[in-house]
């Protein structure tokens, strides 16, 4: 782990950028990241500072955090609560993203940390298929509801549906938009849930070499509240990445009308942070 110093002269750094008048990258059109992760994996490498500083430099308004464990994304709202919008994971240590919704012992730890009343939101969680079904998962959903928290799950067409029929006044973010799922499949899914949202994480078949895809474009304008960004920062080397991806996304979103890219890139990430 970093120094006392070091990490001292990262809080500092964060001091000065939370006070910062305008973005590195004024004009450019803001993004909000709605799926970031401040591991342990990346505590030796970045600094809370450090991760404020890439964000300042990519555009980003702000971030959506959920880390394993959860101090990580603690660290960085104490650094920055203006920018960071913390959402809770069930993994507290490496190795439970597999079996988190058969552990009774979830619902407890989530109800702890929610004494807390910083979150936004419940995940990022792993989830295939009839796993959605389970006991932990049917609490996880009331819980959210109670709190009027959203649910960020990692998880296949068959398990978003399950979930986002659990408590239909909870909002549901799919992440990666269910990493295979093609537009098609998406489009039928955001049809028939109201309360489903969907960000774009590792979703490179959106725009290959830049060129968004028509199919992709016809289901974003059609649907241009329910689509937001994401990076997906799972592991340090994204971190290394964070500028170039943003710079990347900007280039897709430019093809859309401006109003439609606006609400993708920060306006719908926006209201869900506050509730709506």
């Amino acid at each position: 782990m970093r120094s006392p110093l070091s990490r001292i002269v990262g809080v500092a750094m964060a001091a000065i950028l939370v006070g910062a008048a305008d973005f590195a990258t004024a004009g450019e059109l803001p993004i909000v990241d709605t799926h970031v992760h401040y591991s342990q994996n990346s505590w030796q490498d970045y600094t809370p500072g450090a991760i404020l500083l890439l964000l300042e430099q990519a555009g980003v308004r702000r971030a959506f955090v959920s880390s394993t464990p959860d101090d990580g994304t603690t660290r960085l709202y104490e650094a920055a609560p203006d920018r960071i919008v913390p959402v809770l994971r069930p993994y507290r240590q490496p190795g439970e993203l597999s079996n988190w919704y058969q552990d009774p012992t979830v619902v407890p730890y989530l109800e702890q940390r929610l004494a807390r009343p910083v979150y936004r939101g419940i995940g990022e969680f792993h989830l295939a298929g009839a796993d959605a079904r389970s006991p932990v998962v049917r609490q996880v959903a009331d819980l959210a509801a109670r709190h009027g928290l959203f649910l960020h799950c990692h998880c296949d067409a068959a398990a978003v549906e399950i979930l986002a029929g659990l408590a239909p006044g909870v909002t549901v973010l799919w992440a990666h938009a269910g990493m295979s799922a093609g537009p098609a499949e998406v489009g039928r899914l955001v049809d028939a849930w109201p309360n489903l949202r969907v960000e774009l994480a590792l979703r490179s078949d959106v725009a290959p070499g830049g060129q968004l895809d028509p199919a992709w474009r016809d289901l974003f304008v059609l649907h241009p509240e329910r689509f937001m960004m994401g990076t997906d920062t799972w592991i340090p080397s994204r971190f290394a990445e964070y500028v170039d991806v943003q710079s990347n996304a900007r280039t897709w979103l430019r093809q859309l009308p401006p109003d439609v890219a606006s609400r993708l890139a920060s306006e719908n990430a926006e209201l869900l942070a506050r509730g709506r």
